[in-house]
């Protein structure tokens, strides 16, 4: 029998660590070519932590023991910690992409003056 994979965990994990890949890496183990390219792209896969934290946490329950716990035993019962967990990913990705967004046009426009 397979260790049940927690679908709020792997959330948590892709909202919080997603530029490092760990989620991949409870997911899918050390032999994850993408968890590796996490690593090596950080600064550029901090983003996609965020998308991919949304794409985990709103996949429905059935399809997630489908792709993850075939063979846990369990079956996944995600409740309010999951929706408070990606109103709260989805609120910290919009603000760190318009953070970036205003820092790019600051760069670009004014040469840094206003930071």
């Amino acid at each position: 029998m397979l260790p049940h994979k927690n679908k709020t965990l792997a959330a948590f994990l892709a909202a919080v660590f997603g530029g490092l890949g760990i989620h991949r890496f409870y997911l899918f183990g050390k032999k994850d070519k993408w968890a590796w390219v996490h690593v090596l792209l950080f600064p550029l896969s901090v983003f996609a932590g965020f998308i991919e934290a949304l794409v985990i946490g709103l996949t429905p329950d059935d399809k997630w023991d489908a792709a993850h716990n075939r063979d846990s035993g369990k079956k996944s019962d995600s409740g309010w910690p999951l929706a408070v967990l990606l109103v709260l990913t989805f609120g910290g990705g919009a603000t760190a992409l318009i953070a970036t967004i205003a820092r790019t046009f600051d760069l670009l426009f004014t040469g840094g003056a206003y930071g």
